[in-house]
């Protein structure tokens, strides 16, 4: 089971970068919700999470599960979907302001040259 949750955060995180590294908008705030999903899952597999105990200590169980990587992993997706709702606006906004979706400071309209 390790091996499966390390190769899906491995696939996460490298199509999170792959799609950051692109010069679009819509790729890039994918990328991001992506790498947040790696993040999450990260955090989630390192409280050790065991099926059948409870989150709360009892003398009666054999052991517990840790409810603060639970706890932080649910305020994490919360924040990231309010993020992921400014960039969206954000980009929206550039993208009604300029006309073109790319993030790069390049100029891409070869009329507009260098000369004065």
């Amino acid at each position: 089971m390790e091996i499966l949750v390390a190769i899906a955060l491995g696939l996460l995180t490298s199509a999170g970068v792959y799609l950051i590294l692109r010069q679009r908008t819509f790729p890039l705030i994918v990328g991001l919700t992506l790498l947040s999903y790696a993040v999450n899952v990260f955090i989630f597999a390192a409280g050790r999470l065991v099926t059948g105990l409870p989150p709360i200590y009892d003398k009666a169980a054999a052991g517990y599960t840790d409810p603060l990587p639970q706890a932080l992993v649910l305020t994490a997706i919360v924040i990231s979907f309010g993020m992921t709702a400014v960039i969206v606006m954000m980009a929206l906004g550039a993208f009604l302001e300029t006309g073109d979706d790319r993030t790069d400071m390049t100029k891409t309209d070869p009329s507009e040259g260098d000369t004065p």
